[in-house]
């Protein structure tokens, strides 16, 4: 039987909004399996399921760049966040992200990229040592598009072009670059605010909509009902789902009388041709990254010798 820490207790109760007897029934149950926890709660009706588990948070900037047809982003990571607002810091995210607009987004092509005499991993290399805290180039992502733009937005910026939260997003059109910019932005900012986790149904993980599914059909199977039943309450119960992470689907943030796909169909006349989503990426600082809380005040005892 694993142990459930009062730590776990509360990244459960914080991913879910249940309630705190409850999180510590449900990791009780399912001997500590956070993901397990999370399904056993909403077959119990006990959460509403958010979408947070697993995101950590580190410390570091997320860069965005983007140039006409192509856009990137990068993450940078360091120690503690005091570092984020380094000017010397800041400057090496973008000079990263300047790299990785030119030389793709392979993080390994990125670290052995030149700039002036040295490369990008040496570079990395000469800022620990000045500022004396381990940094990594952790990932890096990029669109383009032949005709159109991609937008970028950050969230949170410490410093133009870096932040917490970016996103690019990519739109295909022959129409106005100067209108596609505008909407491109705008659905940014959306990405960062609803979080979709794909463009469309079919480019969900089947493994994610399966898990939708069964706990769907497991919370009212519990309750009794009839499988016929259940089969057409599921299949209602995905439509809805579709709404909450699919970008196309979702409630435009701007506009919430209409869904992304509507809006974007409306700006089409305003640009003057068709417009596609092309695709989009969206990164938050440190998601998934595990990292190790310290007792600052034990630290310190030990440093001077004390019990």
């Amino acid at each position: 039987m694993a142990t459930i820490t009062a730590a776990m207790v509360k990244d459960l109760r914080e991913s879910t909004g249940a309630g705190m007897m409850d999180c510590k029934a449900a990791l009780t149950e399912n001997n500590g399996d956070m993901q397990a926890a999370q399904d056993w709660l909403r077959k119990k009706g006990l959460s509403k399921a958010a979408k947070k588990a697993g995101r950590v948070a580190a410390e570091g900037l997320i860069g965005a760049l983007t140039s006409g047809t192509k856009g990137v982003l990068v993450e940078v990571n360091s120690e503690t966040d005091f570092v984020a607002r380094n000017e010397q810091f800041q400057g090496l995210v973008k000079m990263i992200a300047q790299v990785a607009l030119h030389n793709g987004a392979d993080v390994e092509t990125i670290k052995a990229a030149k700039v002036g005499d040295v490369t990008v991993e040496t570079a990395i290399s000469d800022a620990i040592a000045t500022i004396g805290e381990n940094m990594t180039l952790r990932r890096a992502a990029s669109l383009e598009v032949g005709k159109g733009v991609v937008s970028s937005y950050v969230h949170n910026a410490v410093v133009e072009g870096a932040g917490k939260i970016g996103v690019i997003v990519a739109l295909e059109s022959t129409g106005k670059t100067d209108e596609l910019a505008v909407l491109g932005r705008q659905l940014a900012m959306h990405v960062a605010a609803a979080k979709p986790l794909a463009l469309d149904p079919a480019g969900l993980d089947p493994q994610t909509v399966k898990r939708e599914k069964d706990v769907l059909a497991d919370k009212y199977r519990q309750q009794g009902k009839p499988e016929n039943v259940i089969e057409k309450i599921v299949d209602s119960g995905l439509k809805t789902y579709y709404k909450e992470v699919c970008l196309l689907d979702q409630a435009f943030i701007h506009d919430s009388g209409k869904s992304v796909a509507q809006a974007v169909k409306e700006a089409e006349g305003k640009v003057g041709g068709p417009i596609k989503i092309a695709g989009f990426v969206n990164y938050a600082l440190g998601e998934g990254i595990e990292k190790q809380e310290s007792d600052f005040a034990a630290e310190v005892a030990a440093a001077s010798g004390k019990k």
